[in-house]
């Protein structure tokens, strides 16, 4: 399994701080050329490898940081997502008006065809996604809503190696509205920072 980190601002970083910390190598891309922001990856660790968004669409899951406005953009970079998981890890204040009355990731999900997306790590606040997440003895709280059982288990998954709890929401028309914003305003779950103690 191989990872992609699409979007290098502040979730996008903080994501990557949290590959590095558990030794574990992501690609990370962004629109621009990667030697714009390589030794921003080699501040964080040598296990952030920088490259072209055409070499990290190849990731099996790939970590969606980008602008919500920018993500039909990365997903033009294939004409088919079939087999991948995409992380949607992005928040907007769209209202649902703007988007036809659709949550964001169901937007998300009808630009990368035939992948299959989970909602996950978008809400927590950068800086607080940047952290350590061992607190106080238990692990800090990600969110992860799909339509795909399989797709989320494998989320969670990365989730646990990088040292979260992840704690499934079921689908995104159900759970993952409360991790999505509606109109302006934010789901009941966005921005609170958790613990789960075993």
């Amino acid at each position: 399994m191989n990872y992609a980190i699409i979007g290098f601002g502040k979730i996008g970083q903080a994501l990557a701080k949290a590959f590095a910390r558990n030794g574990i190598a992501v690609s990370v891309a962004t629109t621009r050329d990667p030697e714009r922001f390589a030794s921003d990856a080699a501040a964080i660790g040598p296990e952030i490898v920088p490259t072209t968004l055409a070499q990290a669409v190849k990731a099996d899951i790939v970590l969606l940081a980008v602008r919500f406005e920018s993500h039909s953009a990365v997903a033009k970079a294939l004409p088919t997502w079939k087999g991948k998981i995409i992380v949607d890890a992005m928040n907007t204040l769209a209202s649902t008006e703007e988007l036809d009355g659709f949550p964001s990731s169901a937007v998300v999900a009808k630009a990368f065809t035939g992948a299959r997306l989970v909602k996950g790590f978008n809400h927590l606040a950068a800086a607080v996604l940047a952290q350590d997440p061992a607190v106080h003895g238990g692990k800090r709280v990600v969110f992860l809503a799909s339509d795909n059982e399989d797709a989320a288990a494998q989320v969670g998954t990365l989730a646990e190696s990088l040292g979260f709890a992840p704690i499934p929401l079921g689908g995104l028309s159900e759970g993952g509205l409360l991790v999505h914003a509606l109109g302006g305003s934010w789901g009941h779950l966005i921005f609170k920072d958790l613990v789960k103690f075993n």
